[in-house]
């Protein structure tokens, strides 16, 4: 077998790779072999089918085809690799056939993207300030100021009262662009909280003051970026009339209010226990804020060429988790595009930044964990699997069979290494 290589565009390295006929015969037989096995050949058993019967019935191009897909091909570049010490690639190869032909050399051509070379800066000791956790008594109050807003009732608003912000309100609607209704710009007994900006701006504002009964334009202008386009920039009258107004009616803060909210029966009890949960939430973040703080830093502390494919490959698999999570609340991707008035090569743009942060932290705790000799043992992934088992109420052995069935033991196995190598780095911050 021939190697050659040839560094291209983009970090690429194209591999043209030559193999002796004899191969070509020997992969053909095992392709037959393969195709006897699978296929239905009248007045022979599965497997039992010789050469030549099996090229007349499947086609002799087909076997050829067969023998360098999946035996010359994969085994070659494998070989190939290894000449070339590129062992570690980023990206399924790009296979392109130059001879394949019965009796003649193979030639083919594989352009790969090998793992780059990463230089480890300072990744250990490093100096990483952790934020001081301060809970104030403004921040008690508001908290029991959001306790009371939940335990508040709604009350109709008195006779002859006028739309404040905050208050719930129902109202007919109708909207006119250059004088003309539009489709999707009315409505009926349609409920508005004043304030929640769930209209276009400054439409709920202009409600203020209103009373029930009376009739009110509202005028505004559409977003530039609004998701139906025949309406973006446009400007728009709306005739509103208010049906009814309700206002919020917030308990008094005391120890009444105290043992109706909580487990506890006085307010000064109450109070302790939200200053100890800010505070231990306050700690949390603080320490989260530092670790993750500590990773950026020894990130941007490596030297490394990035090649574009592994950002590409990058925002990619973020754009499938986002699809994911959509769908888990019934949207589909297409839908939050037309929403959110962009489409999928902005989207793409938007997150290629963080696509790019995360790839070089990849990288860097990959080189971290080969520099410490960091390693997952079985303990490890046993460890892995309670903590999954506890959080989707299984066994681990149900959890382990699940992972086995679906080829995902190498992905457990990757994002332990990654969580035992973040904890290193963590467990040699400075103090």
């Amino acid at each position: 077998m021939k190697v050659s290589a040839e560094k291209i565009e983009n970090q690429k390295v194209v591999l043209t790779i030559e193999v002796v006929a004899a191969e070509l015969d020997k992969a053909e037989e095992r392709a037959c072999k393969r195709f006897a096995s699978q296929v239905n050949i009248p007045g022979f058993r599965k497997g039992k089918a010789p050469r030549k019967i099996v090229e007349q019935h499947v086609g002799k191009q087909t076997v050829l085809q067969e023998a360098f897909d999946y035996f010359i091909a994969p085994e070659a570049l494998a070989e190939a690799l290894k000449d070339q010490k590129m062992e570690d690639i980023v990206t399924r190869p790009d296979i392109e056939t130059v001879t394949l032909e019965e009796g003649k050399d193979v030639v083919f051509k594989a352009t790969v993207v090998p793992r780059p070379e990463v230089k480890l800066g300072e990744y250990k000791g490093l100096k990483i300030a952790k934020d001081e956790v301060k809970v104030t008594d403004e921040d008690v109050d508001n908290q029991l100021k959001r306790m009371a807003d939940h335990q508040a009732k709604m009350v109709e608003a008195p006779e002859g009262a006028a739309v404040e912000d905050g208050d719930f309100t129902t109202l007919d609607f109708k909207g006119f662009v250059d004088g003309e209704a539009f489709e999707g710009g009315e409505g009926k007994d349609y409920p508005l909280q004043i304030g929640s900006n769930s209209f276009i701006p400054g439409f709920e504002t202009q409600l203020i003051g209103a009373k029930v009964g009376e009739e009110k334009d509202v005028n505004v202008k559409f977003p530039e970026e609004y998701h139906a386009k025949e309406l973006a920039g446009k400007d728009a009258t709306f005739k509103c009339t208010i049906r009814s107004i309700k206002h919020k009616e917030l308990p008094a803060i005391d120890d009444a209010f105290a043992k109706a909210a909580s487990k506890f029966e006085t307010l000064d009890e109450l109070k302790a226990d939200i200053r100890k949960n800010l505070t231990e939430n306050a700690e949390r973040k603080a320490e989260n804020d530092r670790k993750a703080e500590a990773l950026e830093t020894a990130s941007k502390n490596i030297t490394v060429d990035i090649p574009p494919v592994m950002v590409d490959n990058e925002v990619t698999r973020m754009l499938r988790e986002m699809e994911m999570r959509l769908a888990q609340q019934g949207m589909q991707l297409e839908q939050y595009l037309q929403f959110a008035g962009t489409d999928i090569a902005k989207l793409r743009e938007q997150y290629r930044e963080t696509a790019e942060k995360n790839v070089r932290t990849g990288l860097m705790l990959e080189e971290v964990a080969k520099a410490e000799n960091i390693k997952v043992e079985a303990a490890d992934l046993d460890k892995e699997v309670e903590v999954m088992a506890a959080a989707y109420g299984a066994t681990p052995k149900q959890v382990k069979k699940i992972i086995a069935e679906q080829g995902r033991l190498n992905d457990l196995a990757a994002t332990v290494l990654r969580n035992k190598t973040m904890q290193f780095i963590f467990d040699n911050l400075a103090e």
